[in-house]
């Protein structure tokens, strides 16, 4: 216990987690979780003005309080001195942004801007930007700009881009003034060590940087007049590579946290990039899928390719010398509860009660007594949008083959398979790009779900290695900051250490991963005739549902 330790905090959709590791070999000595009050303003902002379809929002002020609570709690039930930590480390859900002053200030704290919905945090899975990245695609296809075959063809409207056009557009006294626009894996490393600091995670897969330079000015003004300056006036920063020192930790930030004060605080990262030496992925053709409320799937690769629908690929973008490629499924697991929020009759919940179970615990055991294709359903994972391959959260969910007869454990598991069906999507896109992935190794919140997991490695027919945490993100911060306080050389090392992974834990079934291909080819032919233009169906409801809204 008098050995050298590190913190990392991974700041989530719904909470911030900070867990205490042990520098020498990644043992986490303890965790703790702290809400966000506010959540996800998805309907309302806290003084009950009404938002539009499609918007996810956030309050900055719920981060700083997982600082002051997550982080002194975790210390306490580590049993570890606070002059044990030598360094911090963060990671963030992305891409999740918000409009500051220049001293860092939030505009949604500005007393005149709180019933401003443009002033808050616009967290990832905001998807009211989406007719700003088609024109973002479109005028990048029409002038050529090489930087969009960076990202597979298309940009998407959860990134920076979309999000300040839309502000612009939509509220130009917010957009004009914003003096910074930044990710708030940035701004919360700004709070803690008092620097600016832009992480070239973030800046190479959200914000379109690539070859050290953003998109011209001058395409930027034929997107709109008042855009030209956005890089030079609102987004450009020093760029911190990742696992280096930001900075160190300041006397404010000391005291929320009960850290010592000068400790290193390492530049930012992205929540699913980071887990990936947490899972000792650190060889190329690693790709590491991070199941939560939604998927990010990462992967190192010597080979630089465009793969259709990934959301990058960056040069270090996750371990330097490789080329760092990012995919992802926009809905996963916020799908699996909607279908228990929705769908769970008051019958299931007392058999679920009488049995000790939660609702997703009862349901999974009912839906594992199924053979594969009994429930004569198959489903597209489309609820919130599609990240990869088709880059259109315009897209929305759908169900097909429902009868009177049809239960909630045959709903749920459909839903199950058609995530699993998504991945596939996006590991038989990598590999027809000439991309290998050598092993699939799954980290994240739902890898205690062991029917889930099985029918990962059917549909994929793949072995599934796991993750030896359940703190993936947050170690990985707590690594890079081993790293930033120099008690290792590079994440390589460090991931040797510290990183944590058991091999081949789920292994494909010959004769249902065989059955899988039979509903898998169905699913194809569904995602391309509703995705890719034979039925504009889903956007037409999308946009009867906008007008009716308004």
């Amino acid at each position: 216990m008098e050995e050298p330790c590190v913190v990392g905090v991974d700041f989530g959709t719904l909470s911030g987690r900070a867990v205490v590791v042990r520098v020498r070999d990644g043992a986490e000595l303890a965790s703790a979780e702290h809400a966000y009050t506010h959540a996800v303003l998805d309907r309302t902002l806290p003084d009950g003005t009404r938002l539009p379809p499609d918007w996810a929002l956030q309050v900055p002020s719920d981060y700083v309080a997982v600082l002051r609570n997550a982080i002194p709690e975790a210390l306490a039930r580590a049993g570890v001195r606070p002059d044990q930590v030598i360094g911090i480390g963060t990671d963030f859900t992305a891409c999740t942004v918000l409009p500051v002053l220049a001293d860092g200030t939030p505009l949604c704290e500005l007393a005149e801007y709180t019933a401003r919905p443009h002033a808050y945090v616009k967290l990832w899975r905001h998807h009211a930007a989406q007719g700003q990245a088609d024109r973002i695609n479109a005028l990048a296809a029409e002038r050529k700009e090489p930087w969009l075959q960076r990202y597979g063809g298309k940009i998407s409207s959860e990134w920076e881009f979309a999000k300040a056009l839309q502000v612009l557009e939509e509220d130009p006294e917010i957009y004009h003034r914003t003096e910074r626009w930044l990710e708030a894996a940035d701004w919360i490393v700004w709070r803690l060590c008092g620097t600016y600091v832009r992480n070239a995670c973030t800046a190479g897969y959200k914000g379109q940087y690539q070859d050290g330079a953003y998109p011209s000015p001058e395409y930027l003004a034929a997107l709109h007049p008042d855009f030209a300056g956005f890089v030079t006036d609102k987004l450009d920063q020093p760029i911190g590579q990742l696992g280096a020192a930001a900075g160190r930790l300041t006397a404010e930030a000391a005291a929320w946290t009960g850290l010592p004060e000068g400790i290193a605080v390492c530049v930012g990262n992205v929540d699913a990039h980071v887990t990936a030496p947490a899972a000792k992925a650190v060889e190329p053709g690693q790709m590491v899928a991070i199941m939560g409320t939604s998927t990010c799937h990462v992967m190192s690769s010597d080979q630089q390719a465009s793969v259709p629908g990934m959301c990058g690929v960056v040069d270090g973008g996750i371990l330097p010398g490789l080329w760092g490629y990012e995919a992802g499924q926009s809905g996963v697991g916020d799908i699996f509860a909607w279908c228990v929020r929705t769908g769970f009759p008051a019958e299931y919940a007392e058999k679920a009660t009488a049995a000790g179970q939660s609702p997703h615990e009862y349901l999974t055991a009912l839906a594992a007594e199924q053979k594969v294709g009994e429930h004569g359903l198959l489903a597209l994972d489309w609820h919130s949008g599609n990240r990869s391959v088709l880059v259109d959260h315009d897209l929305s969910g759908l169900l097909i083959g429902q009868t009177l007869s049809t239960r909630p454990e045959d709903v749920y598991r459909a839903l199950l398979e058609a995530t699993a069906f998504g991945t596939r999507t996006i590991i038989d896109a990598f590999e027809a790009a000439a991309v290998p992935v050598k092993e699939l190794i799954i980290a994240g919140g739902l890898t205690k779900n062991a029917l889930l997991m099985q029918i990962y490695a059917d549909v994929t027919r793949r072995p599934l290695s796991v993750i030896g945490s359940t703190q993936g993100p947050a170690l990985g911060a707590a690594m890079h900051a081993a790293v930033a306080a120099g008690a290792y050389p590079d994440i390589r090392a460090a991931a040797h250490a510290m990183g944590k992974v058991q091999r081949r834990t789920y292994v494909p079934d010959p004769e249902r991963a065989a059955a899988y291909e039979r509903l898998y080819a169905e699913y194809r032919v569904l995602h391309d005739y509703f995705g890719r233009g034979t039925n504009d169906v889903m956007h037409r409801l999308r946009r009867i549902r906008t007008e009716a809204s308004v």
